[in-house]
């Protein structure tokens, strides 16, 4: 089974009010420098799977990975995660995808994802990428709504979204995806309903649509914890979910996943491989792996990451053996097609369908041509379903 590689990349512009992942903002070029250097000594740490990889030109000219093979350190999907990586310079990307492909064989037909931010890039800068291989950009633009930029601190404005999308097509990029947030403070159902009218009027491939989740230690969790920001309450939450699901089946785009949906074809091969429990690498500072048994994570400090793999080559900090029954089943239901049900009992010798029994009464779970899935409502409640299982 091919594997894929996450490469995280922690720097941003600034700081989203909402923002829980690992970044730090861009303010030393040497640092980031250093950051690049580090990551690239981690990967080439990865016990050498397959001799002699190919590299790409110092020309920044085109992608030449070799074919993939059987060794089982096969990849076929690459994530620069973040962070804002559109921050990088298309030479310090080719140093870490160099990398990568001295360690790893890589299908030609990978799917090589960017995170990109508005205003982070340049026509220049993406004709590189796309030179360097980068077929798919995962574009945040959170909310057309200036207003509502403001409250994330996103440090762009809805112009700056429609621009670089425009600078996305014009580089030749045939695979966007959008992420779009709905629920937040002071949001009207109104203001959702634009927000998707103008990401299906820009057709993209693919969208990632996502209810807020304010966590702790968050400027924002304190905006609402001190009174200045009030968020919305469950039943428009819902309401925004569901107009979400029948404007864009109606526009043809399919769900596949709780918060993803797409044109056929276009669904990403990347996230898939975390609902279906496929091994995944991970690189850079809080990256997260999984290789079939084991879940392993590096550390979340950014200098920290740095000199540890300085020191030592890694910045692992923790490392478990899940439960590949219970993750296999919530993980599995987060996806549109569920679980087989002979699939799963063949494979853990449990009965799946006794546990959830009490799922299945409340209206929150359905078995349909021996899958069991999701319904509508439970896709809304999904986090209980998730709990019952664990």
């Amino acid at each position: 089974m091919p594997a894929g590689v996450y490469l995280h990349i922690p720097f941003c512009k600034s700081r989203c009010s909402y923002c829980d992942f690992a970044t730090d903002v861009y303010r030393d070029s040497d640092a980031v420098e250093r950051y690049v250097d580090a990551l690239c000594r981690e990967i080439r740490s990865e016990p050498p799977a397959l001799a002699g990889g190919q590299f790409i030109d110092d020309s920044v000219g085109s992608a030449n990975w070799p074919a993939a093979d059987a060794t089982g350190s096969d990849i076929d999907t690459i994530y620069f995660g973040g962070g804002t990586p559109s921050l990088l310079e298309p030479e310090q990307i080719k140093r870490i995808l160099n990398a990568v492909n001295s360690v790893f064989s890589v299908a030609e037909s990978a799917e090589i994802t960017m995170e990109m931010n508005p205003a982070t890039v340049t026509p220049e800068k993406l004709d590189a990428y796309k030179k360097l291989g980068i077929n798919r950009a995962s574009f945040g633009v959170q909310t057309f709504n200036d207003r509502d930029l403001k409250l994330l601190a996103r440090g762009h404005d809805a112009n700056d979204a429609r621009q670089t999308y425009r600078m996305l097509r014009e580089a030749g990029f045939e695979n966007i995806s959008f992420d779009l947030i709905a629920g937040l403070p002071g949001q009207t159902l109104e203001d959702w309903s634009q927000n998707l009218d103008e990401a299906m009027a820009m057709d993209p491939e693919h969208l990632s649509l996502y209810l807020l989740e304010i966590h702790e230690s968050t400027p924002l969790a304190e905006q609402v914890r001190s009174g200045r920001r009030t968020p919305i309450d469950d039943e428009l939450a819902a309401e925004m979910y569901e107009l979400m699901l029948d404007r864009l089946a109606a526009a043809g785009y399919e769900q596949y996943e709780i918060s993803n949906f797409a044109k056929p074809g276009f669904e990403s091969r990347h996230n898939t491989k975390y609902w279906r429990l496929e091994p995944v690498f991970g690189f850079g500072v809080s990256a997260h792996s999984f290789d079939g048994s084991e879940r392993y994570a590096n550390e979340r400090d950014t200098a920290q990451y740095v000199e540890m793999i300085e020191r030592t080559g890694s910045a692992e900090t923790y490392r478990e053996t899940i439960d590949l029954a219970s993750e296999s089943a919530f993980l599995g239901l987060r996806m549109n097609q569920g679980i087989s049900v002979s699939a799963y009992v063949n494979r853990f010798g449990s009965d799946l369908i006794e546990s959830i029994s009490r799922l299945n009464e409340s209206g929150l779970v359905e078995i349909s041509e021996g899958h069991l899935r999701l319904t509508r409502k439970g896709m809304l409640y999904s986090n209980e379903v998730f709990v019952e299982l664990i």
